[in-house]
């Protein structure tokens, strides 16, 4: 499947955002990831499907100013 993730072109196997987590080693506290703009609560990542052309942003909290 081609989806975008932050920006650039990716080919996955993922079907579901929780997988896509694990191929990309997110899974772990400070992560946030938004689908087509709307974040997806880490507690639903493995319920959340993905499709074709998805545009998927991961980011990290980062501390300081």
């Amino acid at each position: 499947m081609n989806i975008m993730v932050n920006g650039a072109p990716w080919v996955t196997s993922s079907t579901t955002l929780g997988d896509l987590a694990d191929e990309r080693l997110v899974r772990r506290p400070g992560i946030a990831i938004a689908v087509n703009g709307m974040v997806v609560r880490a507690t639903q990542w493995d319920e959340h499907h993905l499709i074709e052309g998805d545009a998927v942003e991961i980011v990290t909290a980062a501390a300081g100013g």
